[in-house]
């Protein structure tokens, strides 16, 4: 029964939540470079990823809507304090390693703002900005300023929402003047691989498999739709969950469908996907549809507002996840160190080693040859650590189903238990395959060492999951803060 003196959410309101938190400009040149494959990739992300687990998560938060601690609470209810405490490391870990994924996007963008876009291409360039801008971020964050706040929404509104329609706006009216569009083109290499097998060369709607390598980018792509758990817990705040949050739910994947599909298309619609950075790939399709307007003047402005809009994204998210490992810490999972907050309530330790494993991954664009190529294999090494905390995640809803079947929950998976499984084994499925296909390298990108870059990507995943389970394993009762 609801409560009259609450205030609810509307199914609007929540579904702009999960856009808000799920869109990122950043992911356009990914998706971009597919051509009309990205199709496939953008549908497969919205009903095999973003629908199951906005759906797992929100009957998860319902349930333990009085408890804090997100997906340790899930989790650890259903398998134990050890794993809980995987998961919420993980969710932990794989931001902090997707912090130079979007600074180095930021770092593209700003390259334009000196009206040099070479300098994208410059590991030494993306790697300074990376660490000039994480640092700077973290020591603003300490500081508790509601700077925080203010850089985070306009960075929103000025360095995304902006950015994003103007280059849709402008696909579009490139496209209405008649103007040839890149995406409809064949790559020299796969024309003549359809020749070979006497087939006519055209683009492809369907990703032409030839290995999982072909596929690489799928992992990436996926990443893109992740966080949506973060605003799941809210279902319990609808008038009616039951009936409301599958309808936010679907109205914000439709959304994100269009935004990602309608702003990748119109990168490629200009660019020969070989050609795309995945660093500067957007500003590449800025520059070039301005000039087509005689606008070109104002790309050194782009340049800046998205960039803007990248550091913005990352001040919005350099303290969250901390406090979600600072709950931990007070519940005896991590030694007493990692719980000690400064006079503003900020976890200062975790943010402290938050910042000295991001400059470690900023290191590797300061010694890979190919920018692209570092920026996509942190985000395989990103996506890696994620998948294994959302299988926790749909683990824990199935489990919970069978051994907790009367936990009060304000908001279920429909169908019962067969529904629950399916729309978690969906989800196990796909996140399963994407997990697999993170370890390929994308034989579009030119990778140079492919061993270099599977140890790099399973050695992150190994040491990272492999942490936990050695802290948990060194736990003692006096780690546990007093109530």
């Amino acid at each position: 029964m609801s409560n009259p003196g609450k205030k609810r959410l509307s199914v609007f309101t929540l579904s702009m939540m999960t856009v808000a938190a799920v869109c990122s400009l950043r992911g356009l040149p990914m998706m971009a470079r597919e051509g009309l494959s990205m199709i496939f990739y953008i549908l497969f992300s919205t009903l095999i990823f973003l629908i199951p687990a906005s759906l797992v998560a929100a009957e998860l938060g319902g349930a333990f809507s009085k408890e804090s601690g997100g997906v340790y609470t899930w989790v650890k209810a259903a398998f134990g304090s050890r794993w809980g405490f995987t998961a919420i490391w993980l969710q932990w870990i794989q931001n902090v390693v997707w912090y130079p994924t979007v600074l180095g996007f930021g770092a593209g963008a700003l390259a334009y703002l000196f009206m040099d876009p070479g300098m994208a291409d410059s590991g030494v360039y993306t790697g300074s900005v990376i660490l000039i801008a994480y640092w700077g971020a973290t020591f603003i964050t300490l500081a508790g300023t509601d700077l925080v706040s203010k850089v985070t929404k306009y960075g929103v509104l000025l360095g995304t929402v902006l950015p994003g329609l103007l280059v849709i706006i402008l696909g579009l009216l490139w496209v209405n003047m008649g103007n040839p569009l890149e995406f409809m083109q064949v790559s020299p290499a796969l024309e003549a691989a359809e020749k070979a097998a006497g087939e006519l060369p055209h683009a492809r709607l369907f990703p032409s498999i030839t290995g999982l390598g072909s596929v690489a980018f799928l992992a990436g792509i996926i990443l893109l739709f992740a966080g949506v758990e973060v605003h799941a817990v809210h279902a319990n705040e609808l008038e009616d969950p039951g009936k409301q949050f599958p309808e936010s739910m679907f109205l914000a994947a439709a959304i994100i469908f269009l935004l990602f599909t309608l702003g990748s298309l119109s990168v490629a619609a200009v660019i020969p996907a070989s050609e795309i950075s995945l660093t500067a790939g957007l500003m590449q399709a800025f520059e070039m549809l301005l000039a087509k307007f005689n606008l070109d003047f104002i790309t050194p402005l782009i340049g800046l507002l998205v960039a803007f809009g990248s550091i913005g994204g990352v001040m919005s998210w350099i303290s969250g996840p901390s406090r979600g490992l600072l709950h931990t810490a007070d519940q005896g999972e991590l030694p007493p160190i990692m719980a000690k907050t400064n006079k503003n309530g900020m976890p200062i330790n975790i943010l402290m080693i938050q910042a000295v494993i991001v400059s470690l991954l900023a290191g590797l664009y300061f010694i890979m040859d190919n920018v692209s190529v570092a920026f996509f294999m942190i985000s395989a090494m990103t996506v890696t650590l994620y998948l294994v905390m959302y299988i926790l995640m749909y683990a824990a809803a199935i489990k919970l189903r069978y051994t907790r079947p009367d936990l009060p929950r304000t908001y279920k998976v429909p169908g019962g238990l067969f529904g629950l499984c399916a729309v978690a084994g969906i989800g196990l499925l796909g996140v399963s395959f994407a997990l697999i296909v993170g370890f390929f390298p994308p034989t579009n990108l030119k990778v140079g060492n492919p061993a270099l870059y599977v140890g790099l990507v399973a050695a992150g995943m190994v040491i990272f999951v492999g942490l936990p389970q050695l802290i948990n394993s060194m736990k003692k009762p006096d780690w546990k803060r007093d109530d």
